[in-house]
């Protein structure tokens, strides 16, 4: 009978511990797992000093009389009557405490309630929305994107323009195109790529030239170092640098290399195109059409400019350069063989694709080019087309030459030697104000580039003997 009650005793002292230690702790993860926004009161309630206090006292009682019970076993005997007596009067305090600690536990989530604010089911309550489709960006054409530019500028794709602002924030486009109020809206990426590629079949100079992209900022100038080859062979070869052969105790010749700077700062143009407002409606119909041209014009003006441009305000041609070595022809207002194999002569062949350009009006004198015997060279018989090559290069009939007979009107050249920098741009801006009464739209579209032969004259073999990466027809001598 003693070891039953003993063993009951101790069931009863370990069963109140576990129930202690439930209680004392707080169970975090309750909390953490509730619904969002919802709170738990009685987690709330055992921050309050009345429940911690009889905690602490309720712990403490379990303490000692788990402490009699373990010296009676070790002893292997059973509680005497003193101890009993000490027992009974613990368990009925602690059973007095868990009255008190259930009516205080009670009492502090009651109060703890008045004062929480559980959030409505809609505004936190786990309610999922549907997705909204995503915001536009893009056009689908560069027509839809000057149609909103003259019909709706307060379209959203406007003001977005990806990658376009400092550091990677995307600033209203807008804001990014001068001074001007009235700058107009940026060409967004997709489409600028779109109208800005030129095929070799289109442009003469910019599929084959030497292109620096932008920057930042895009219309600064820059200045590329180039080594200064010009004045007598074969010094000029090196820049100056001259090797000599010394003899013993001789002194070492004092040379230094030249450089010189080649300044290239993007100038602005503009181009203008009238359509009317019908047309302009109609864009998905009407945009290979008008992206077709302003490809054209802005084709056009840079491929003028990079071959007869003046340098004042736009770039310098490659007819203006001083870079360009003249042949006098044999005869006015024609082409001779002699001519062509004196160009060829002269050209710096350092590999690269040099290709010849000439007017259309070039083709009767070429197909009627003989050799000294009579015999037609370039073109042998009416059967077939017209060849493609001249001496080994490409010939691309250019209407942006000048007229046959005049000088630079046949020029053989190589590209690769001619650098363009881009700037900003291209930027569209749209007014209905100039053709108000007749329904039609103004459309401006303008940009920034410049661009030269590095070269600034041409340079001498080391025998001496002259040539260049550009070489023209000049008139007779």
């Amino acid at each position: 009978m003693k070891l039953i009650r003993n063993a009951a005793v101790i069931c009863s002292i370990m069963a109140l511990s576990l129930v202690v230690a439930t209680l004392a702790i707080p169970d975090i993860t309750a909390v953490t797992h509730h619904a969002p926004g919802l709170l738990d009161f009685g987690a709330l309630s055992l921050a309050t000093p009345t429940v911690v206090a009889l905690r602490e006292r309720r712990a403490k009682l379990v303490g000692e009389m788990q402490a009699m019970i373990k010296a009676s076993e070790d002893e292997d005997r059973d509680l005497d009557e003193d101890e009993t007596a000490t027992f009974d009067a613990m368990k009925s305090e602690k059973d007095t405490i868990d009255r008190r600690l259930e009516r205080a536990e009670t009492l502090a989530t009651s109060v703890a309630a008045l004062d929480a604010t559980v959030p409505a089911a809609s505004r936190g309550g786990g309610v999922v929305r549907p997705p909204a489709p995503e915001a536009r960006r893009e056009f689908e054409s560069f027509a839809e994107f000057l149609s909103a530019v003259r019909f709706n500028p307060n379209d959203q794709r406007l003001n977005y323009v990806e990658s376009a602002g400092a550091d990677g924030e995307n600033f209203s486009a807008e804001l990014r195109m001068d001074n001007d109020t009235s700058g107009g809206f940026m060409v967004p990426p997709q489409l600028r790529t779109t109208m800005m590629r030129v095929e070799p079949q289109e442009a003469l100079v910019r599929p084959r030239a030497n292109v620096i992209e932008a920057g930042t900022p895009p219309d600064a100038p820059v200045t590329i170092p180039a080594l200064d080859q010009s004045g007598d062979s074969p010094a000029n070869m090196y820049g100056g640098v001259e090797v000599k052969w010394i003899g013993e105790g001789e002194e070492k010749p004092e040379t230094d290399a030249k450089l010189k700077a080649i300044e290239l700062t993007p100038h602005e143009v503009a181009g203008l195109v009238t359509v009317t407002d019908k047309l302009l409606r109609n864009w998905q119909a009407a945009g290979s059409f008008i992206e077709g041209l302003l490809r054209s014009a802005v084709t056009a003006s840079e491929d003028h400019a990079f071959l007869r441009g003046s340098g004042a305000g736009q770039p310098l041609g490659a007819l203006n350069a001083g870079a360009t070595k003249y042949i006098n022809r044999a005869g006015a207002n024609t082409i001779a063989y002699d001519d062509l194999l004196s160009m060829v002569s002269r050209l710096m062949m350092r590999g690269g694709s040099p290709v010849w350009s000439m007017p259309q009006a070039a083709l009767v004198p070429l197909a009627k080019m003989t050799d000294p015997e009579g015999h037609y060279i370039w073109k042998p018989g009416a059967v077939d087309g017209f060849a493609g090559t001249l001496l080994g290069y490409p010939v691309r009939w250019n209407n942006r030459s000048p007229a046959l007979g005049q000088k630079g009107d046949v020029l053989l050249a190589d590209w690769s030697h001619y650098l363009i920098k881009d700037g900003s741009g291209p930027f569209v801006a749209a007014s209905e104000h100039v053709k108000f009464t007749s329904n039609k739209t103004v459309i401006k579209i303008f940009w920034n580039v410049d661009g030269q032969p590095w070269l600034t004259a041409p340079i001498k073999e080391e025998n001496g003997y002259e040539v260049s990466p550009f070489v023209g027809l000049d008139v007779p001598a």
